[in-house]
């Protein structure tokens, strides 16, 4: 599946179970999904004393951000594709200047 295709299925879903809803709320609720994926990363390396192991629910929050990421981009009419594309040409571009990803000065 391409990112196409993840966000007419996610679209389809949205509008069959008739859960539209606007930007705003969407990245509130982007937020919280990370919020709630950084509780994992805190259980998953025991607060930070152990390298990270997945925990029971890392990839439910996992799918959490990322169906409230293809809403936002739904419902801002963004095609995942070009963002990925764009970003990844950003990051190549950087590595060859700079040798790392850092977006520091």
């Amino acid at each position: 599946m391409n990112l196409l295709d993840i966000q007419k299925q996610v679209g389809n879903f949205i509008k069959d179970k008739g859960l539209n809803s606007n930007v705003n709320i969407r990245i509130i609720d982007l937020v919280s999904e990370v919020g709630e994926l950084s509780k994992e990363i805190l259980k998953g390396t025991n607060y930070g004393s152990k390298p990270f192991e997945k925990t029971e629910e890392w990839e439910n929050e996992i799918g959490d951000v990322l169906f409230s990421l293809v809403c936002i981009a739904n419902e801002t009419n963004t095609n995942l594709k070009d963002c990925l594309n764009y970003v990844l040409d950003k990051y190549e571009k950087r590595f060859i200047n700079k040798g790392n990803l850092d977006s520091g000065r």
